[in-house]
């Protein structure tokens, strides 16, 4: 069983920074692609970023330049660094795994979900 776990979220002032983690663990396959969505007040979640094992990278425009997504070497960890963040960045962030290694910002192509780290940026 594949399991996602966020990390790192918090309630901070515009401009700001954070780090949020995303922990893989179970059969995570050898190819592989994880993303992280944001979700706010309603039901759609918001494709912010995707990487698969290769390195291979897909930012939003919407966040483009101040979000920035990664790996570690094991690449059981998937990192989104926020900068700059602005009242319109809060949401719930969600992880997503994908086993074909297809970089995409479209929910429907992940299969697994975390239960996501929530994000608040108010003054």
């Amino acid at each position: 069983q594949l399991q996602l776990r966020e990390s790192g979220g918090g309630s901070v002032p515009p401009g700001s920074s954070l780090r949020l983690s995303c922990a893989l663990s179970g059969n995570a396959y050898n190819v592989y692609s994880m993303a992280w969505f944001r979700q706010g007040t309603g039901n759609h979640r918001e494709g912010v970023a995707s990487i698969n094992t290769d390195g291979i990278k897909e930012v939003a425009t919407s966040v483009e330049g101040r979000f920035t997504i990664s790996q570690d070497d094991s690449k059981l960890t998937t990192y989104l660094d926020m900068n700059n963040l602005k009242p319109d960045d809060t949401g719930t962030y969600i992880c997503a795994h994908q086993p074909r290694g297809l970089v995409s910002l479209w929910q429907s192509e992940f299969s697994y979900w975390g239960q996501g780290t929530q994000v608040t940026v108010s003054s």
